[in-house]
């Protein structure tokens, strides 16, 4: 071979290289691809024929189909050309909610012989939703006898988003009395407090209206923003406290309606009926934490009103108050992370993808009589 032939040689191979760029062997027979959420129709994705080994020629003879293993019609391949493309649009966040890694699984399979190819694309996150408050405004009744430093918890904005396009900051609006502090919980939360930088007093300034603002991290950046209006008060001069900011806890799934969660303490230095406390889940309160968990308003137990599915929820956040019996009352916060830990309660289910029968008698070794898929509901080692 000469200088001439070995430099078309390596030309070919350079060329295979970039028309592989966005796809790359995961093993025998599977491929990975990426492409953003919300593509248009008509997207490419990637030379899927040629990137498996198969001729465009033969992909109508040897019957080429694709399957996804799930709901929705997202990708096409064109028998034409062999070029995988986006079918339909694909919202990530409603495909996988806050999932890192979010694939969608496909199954090439063509005839004569019989083969199966495992695709694998992973949907990329866009910035394409803005933090938001559960409610435009957040009220808080605070004494003007409130010590400095005292902390008052505000409700996280939530992204839909994941990565940076999730990473929110907070600030609000200029004030002489306010400011805000965010704790990040080891990964798990972020702890948003209000923090009293200066006494308050009700006969100077009665009621303080501060515009609460919350920024991604994405590009462009997006922003939410929720209203705290601050009532100040004379009289009951010490609110609750509870003895952690935040609780966790961990469950095991299928633990039955009834089973204790934990018991929360808070205290107030105040005496009589200043002191006296009364617990209960902070409002706003969503619906799956309200169907599934009940507090004890004298005690602050908190047991299941139901039984849990780690396949359902896997991380529940509650927000508890702990309100005294003062005129006016005072209230002091904390928040509760309930952990959901996996047991191996899903059988894996088997489905019959190809089915060659009658068998002849003279097949030779090897020859394919059925193809299955077996799948299961459960995470890590139990799936």
């Amino acid at each position: 071979m000469d200088l001439w032939q070995q430099g078309i040689l390596l030309s070919r191979q350079l060329l295979q290289l970039v028309l592989l760029h966005t796809a790359w062997e995961m093993g025998s027979g599977q491929l990975h691809y990426s492409v953003p959420e919300e593509s248009q129709h008509g997207t490419f994705v990637g030379r899927i024929a040629q990137d498996l080994g198969l001729e465009v020629s033969e992909l109508v003879p040897r019957m080429f189909r694709m399957e996804s293993q799930g709901d929705g019609d997202y990708f096409e391949v064109n028998v034409q050309n062999g070029v995988l493309f986006v079918n339909s649009r694909i919202d990530r966040e409603e495909l996988c909610g806050k999932i890192s890694v979010c694939i969608i699984h496909l199954e090439v399979i063509v005839e004569k012989p019989l083969r199966i190819f495992h695709v694998e694309v992973e949907i990329k996150d866009i910035n394409d939703n803005a933090p938001s408050f559960s409610v435009n405004q957040l009220t808080f009744f605070i004494s003007e006898a409130t010590a400095y430093g005292s902390r008052f918890s505000l409700e996280s904005a939530s992204d839909a988003d994941i990565g940076k396009n999730a990473l929110i900051e907070y600030k609000i609006s200029p004030s002489e009395c306010f400011v805000i502090d965010t704790q990040n919980n080891q990964g798990k939360s972020m702890l948003l407090e209000l923090v009293l930088k200066k006494n308050l007093d009700r006969e100077d300034i009665s009621l303080h209206h501060l515009l609460l603002t919350a920024t991604d991290g994405g590009q462009p950046e997006l922003t939410g923003t929720v209203q705290l209006v601050i009532t100040v008060l004379d009289a009951n001069d010490n609110r609750p406290v509870f003895n952690q900011s935040v609780y966790e806890v961990s469950l095991l799934e299928g633990s039955d309606s009834g089973t204790h969660v934990t018991t929360l303490e808070a205290t107030d230095l105040d005496e009589g009926l200043n002191k006296e406390i009364i617990y209960g889940f902070k409002r706003p309160l969503s619906l799956t934490v309200e169907t599934m968990f009940e507090i004890d308003q004298n005690t602050g137990e908190i047991s299941l009103k139901r039984k849990l599915d780690f396949e359902e929820v896997n991380l529940y956040e509650v927000q508890v108050q702990a309100i005294d019996k003062g005129q006016p009352p005072m209230e002091g916060n904390c928040k509760v992370l309930i952990e959901v830990l996996d047991v191996n309660d899903n059988s894996p289910e088997i489905l019959l993808k190809s089915l060659s029968v009658p068998v002849p008698e003279d097949s030779p070794p090897g020859t394919v009589v059925a193809l299955i898929s077996i799948s299961d509901r459960d995470s890590g080692a139990n799936g």
